[in-house]
């Protein structure tokens, strides 16, 4: 039995069809206040199944908190809501942000290809609804003001769950904006620093990412790879909801980031659509250094993102 894709420290696919995981530190849940924030995990889809971690920031008034869904990137393959950077950069972005976050594990590929992942984010904005008179924290929640926020595969998830809530009379309305986070998209066509001779690691690792989560049968021109074939009408585009794009200076997925601004400007998307760029940082740099100054300074954006849209 041979391996036959590989990110090293992470996953191994075997000729088999077997996957191994390895998992990096992992953090638990607490009730107990730690930080100004408390945490617990939820059962949003027992049967598939589907699970989230909550963040509720510690409050001395009775106050309803705006809510932030976020998606963990991975590749499609890999990645958690137990991995302690994302543990922590969201327990401290719910204090920063004034938000409860509900952060989701969706089924992974290659054993669940695309669109599972998409199937299950969106689910996790019904359980939302469906639980808001069951979840205690919930009812410290005002959906009206939704966002949805994710790095990497989850930024990519971001855009596809969006796409399809602005078309559902539940969340019409509610979901105020999008922050999604050095978003892994592609094509079959290279940008110009995947051409770029010393990124030839980086493209084939991405490459592989895709090779296995996409469909059997599809290439990088699936609209959920290529976000310029998205299966949206036109006229549903002036729907879409507020966009902050956040990019990495080292990362060699910035220009599809800043495409992606570009082709949601294009299509008349009347609210606003900004990229912020962190100059010297590589991608996910806020999941591998959950509390360094420029974690610090991407959470304070957010915030202030988030907080714009305040009643």
């Amino acid at each position: 039995m041979s391996i036959v894709a590989e990110a090293p420290g992470y996953i191994q696919v075997f000729s088999d069809g077997s996957v191994k995981r390895f998992e990096p530190q992992i953090a638990t849940a607490s009730i107990e206040p730690y930080n100004g924030y408390m945490s617990k995990d939820v059962v949003i889809d027992s049967s598939k199944p589907i699970f989230g971690r909550m963040y509720l920031p510690e409050s001395s008034i009775h106050q309803h908190f705006p809510v932030l869904v976020y998606f963990h990137g991975g590749g499609f393959c890999i990645g958690s809501t137990t991995w302690l950077g994302y543990h922590v950069f969201l327990g401290d972005l719910s204090v920063a942000s004034k938000s409860i976050i509900l952060s989701v594990d969706y089924r992974l590929a290659p054993e669940n290809r695309l669109p599972i992942a998409y199937e299950d984010c969106y689910s996790a904005l019904e359980w939302l609804i469906k639980n808001i008179e069951f979840e205690p924290w919930l009812k410290r929640a005002d959906l009206s003001q939704l966002f949805l926020s994710g790095d990497s595969a989850g930024g990519n998830i971001v855009h596809q769950v969006a796409i399809r809530a602005i078309t559902s009379e539940v969340f019409r309305g509610r979901l105020k904006a999008l922050l999604p986070i050095h978003p892994y998209f592609g094509s079959e066509k290279r940008t110009e620093l995947e051409m770029d001779n010393g990124s030839a690691g980086g493209v084939e690792m991405n490459d592989m990412f895709w090779r296995l989560s996409l469909p059997q049968g599809s290439n990088r021109d699936y609209f959920g790879c290529n976000f310029e074939n998205a299966q949206l009408p036109l006229a549903e585009w002036s729907q879409f909801p507020a966009v902050i794009v956040f990019v990495a200076g080292l990362d060699l997925l910035k220009e599809r980031g800043v495409t992606y601004a570009e082709f949601l400007k294009k299509k008349g998307v009347k609210s606003h659509v900004k990229v912020v760029e962190a100059e010297e940082q590589a991608h996910v740099y806020h999941v591998f250094h959950p509390e360094s100054e420029a974690t610090r300074l991407l959470q304070k954006q957010m915030s202030d993102f988030i907080n714009s849209f305040r009643k």
